[in-house]
């Protein structure tokens, strides 16, 4: 479903990304790892065409799209829900969710989407009047993942899903997403919490200055030596 061939990205002279390649096929969920810095962020960032683009290729669904602006990514179904949440902060629940549907024309389509996001997350059918702002720090994530689901994506991209959250709260964000690829999405997930994200993702690339350093299943690698000594904290 996405391809990413030799992608190299920065910012204007401050190349991050050098060479990556990698790829998520239809109904995966593809986790990124590695440390602070690594240029994770960069990453979906120049996927969703935020960063300067220095070289390599970009395929959706067999198509390219390295080219385009940001916009025709979002409208190819290439959607990414930021680091931060970045929600509308005064706005209400049904409203944050409604503006994630702003491309499609069709009303029955986006009653059956914020039907299924509020399936997803039956808290937001509750609070669906509630002033984002006001909400904690977990339910305006899940405002978040259900602004993007209403988009409609082909590939959903999720930058730190689980930052700043509680743990407890992390564990209901993480049983969350395994739902939503249950469902069929397929999922780009970027996280600090490498333990929880390998437990659920189905492959999973490490990124290291700005490089692949290694990939393979996310169970695999929670068994890799490397893995352990520099993100697991075991040997």
């Amino acid at each position: 479903m996405l391809e990413i061939k030799n992608l190299s990205a920065g910012y204007g002279d401050l190349q991050i990304l050098w060479n990556v390649s990698l790829t998520v096929g239809e109904g995966e969920l593809v986790a990124i790892v590695g440390p602070n810095g690594a240029g994770k962020t960069t990453l979906m960032n120049a996927l969703s065409g935020m960063v300067d683009y220095k070289g390599g290729e970009i395929h959706l669904a067999g198509a390219p799209i390295h080219k385009l602006s940001p916009q025709a990514r979002v409208a190819r179904g290439l959607i990414q829900c930021p680091e931060g949440r970045r929600l509308f902060p005064e706005m209400t629940v049904a409203e944050n969710l409604r503006m994630g549907a702003y491309l499609c024309g069709d009303g029955a389509e986006v009653r059956r989407r914020h039907e299924m996001v509020e399936h997803l997350f039956p808290i937001l059918r509750e609070r669906r009047d509630q002033i984002a702002s006001s909400m904690s720090g977990g339910q305006q994530q899940m405002v978040a993942i259900g602004r993007a689901l209403m988009a409609g994506p082909k590939v959903l991209l999720l930058d730190e899903p689980s930052l700043g959250l509680a743990p407890i709260v992390v564990s209901e964000m993480f049983e969350a997403i395994d739902r939503i690829r249950n469902e069929g999405m397929t999922l780009m997930i970027v996280e600090q919490n490498v333990q929880q994200t390998l437990q659920v993702a189905d492959r999973a690339y490490v990124l290291e200055n700005g490089a692949i350093a290694l990939e393979g299943k996310g169970i695999e690698l929670l068994d890799n030596p490397h893995m352990k000594a520099a993100y697991l904290g075991t040997e």
